[in-house]
């Protein structure tokens, strides 16, 4: 396995603040998550001193406030119940800060200077997935002054675009917050995006990355990438994070089958024909609603995460582990 001592790692996508509100402690090990964790559907693979064990170095970590749904009975009904969860995760990600767990990340700048130093904390880019806590165009620059620089606007459908298994267009909300979020340097990410809202929002020329988005090609579903999308994002210069979820990596798979690690690096060399090396990356989504019963085999916790760079060709390692995601922040953040 290649040395982590040797390489720079970065997590396009990881749910910390939103499992801490499930009551998971992701302060201690795996192992002790395990022994007592609230979320026993899951076998968990994310901790803070997992992601150190790893060499995670930077992450973008979400603020992402779920909707209500018949498994999330708490979720929110309106755009200030979705304001109220996003803001709870961002006091997460604070106290996490101020007892040293973590470093908030809010440009290029520093990312670069976080990078640097080989005992910094994890370093945490915020990410918010799926925008209805942002309660109005008008209210994304208190999130950008809170340094929010990254905008998934769909999860399932919000009021601002269809998302994953909820087609449908922009909305006119939609199209204003796009607008402002090119006013404010904000950039898109369109993983979870509906074809239509994808289209829609890029004809309006915003920057765009995909977070966590695998290829439609080998894997049908609204979920994945079309082709065109992956072409779309890296004409605005975008990096494509890939999911460890198995059943994103092979089509119509069970739930809980685990596919050989080999699926996810074909999805990386099929992003690579297309778009080239340099904007494939990783993420992971591993702490994101599925545990280790569901990453591809050999992927038992975190610290396994490395594994698929050893299935690329030697000279996209370095970039998909973590040197496409670094260029990419420090240009664009």
């Amino acid at each position: 396995m290649t040395d982590p001592t040797n390489r720079l790692l970065i997590d396009g996508h990881l749910d910390l603040a939103f499992n801490a509100g499930l009551g998971r402690d992701l302060t201690g090990t795996v192992g002790q998550l395990r022994a007592a964790d609230p979320v026993p559907d899951q076998l968990a693979t994310v901790t803070f001193p997992e992601l150190r064990q790893a060499g995670l170095r930077v992450c973008l970590g979400t603020l992402f406030a779920a909707p209500l749904t018949p498994t999330m009975p708490g979720g929110y009904t309106d755009a200030e119940g979705a304001h109220a969860q996003a803001t709870a995760q961002l006091d997460q990600y604070h106290r996490w800060q101020d007892a040293g767990w973590i470093r908030l990340l809010t440009s290029g700048a520093e990312v670069t200077h976080h990078i640097a130093e080989s005992e910094a904390p994890l370093g945490v880019v915020l990410l918010m997935e799926g925008a209805d806590p942002v309660r109005s165009p008008d209210d994304l620059a208190w999130w950008v002054e809170r340094g929010v620089k990254i905008v998934g606007l769909a999860w399932g459908a919000t009021r601002y675009a269809g998302g994953t298994d909820a087609p449908g267009p922009l909305t006119p909300a939609g199209r204003d917050l796009v607008k402002a979020m090119q006013e404010l340097g904000v950039t898109l990410d369109a993983s979870h995006l509906d074809d239509a809202s994808f289209w829609d929002a890029g004809d309006l020329g915003p920057r765009m990355i995909a977070s966590h988005s695998n290829a439609r090609a080998l894997v049908p579903g609204n979920r994945h990438l079309t082709d065109d999308m992956a072409r779309a994002i890296a004409t605005t210069g975008g990096v494509i994070g890939l999911v460890y979820l198995s059943r994103f990596l092979r089509a119509g798979i069970p739930d809980h089958q685990r596919v050989p690690l080999e699926a996810l690096a074909e999805h990386a060399r099929h992003y690579a024909e297309l778009i080239g090396w340099d904007h494939v990356a990783l993420g992971t989504d591993m702490d994101g609603g599925f545990g280790a019963d569901k990453t591809p085999l050999g992927i038992e916790s975190y610290r396994d995460v490395p594994s698929v760079l050893d299935l690329l060709p030697a000279l996209a390692r370095a970039g998909v582990a973590g040197g496409n995601w670094a260029r990419w922040l420090q240009e664009n953040l």
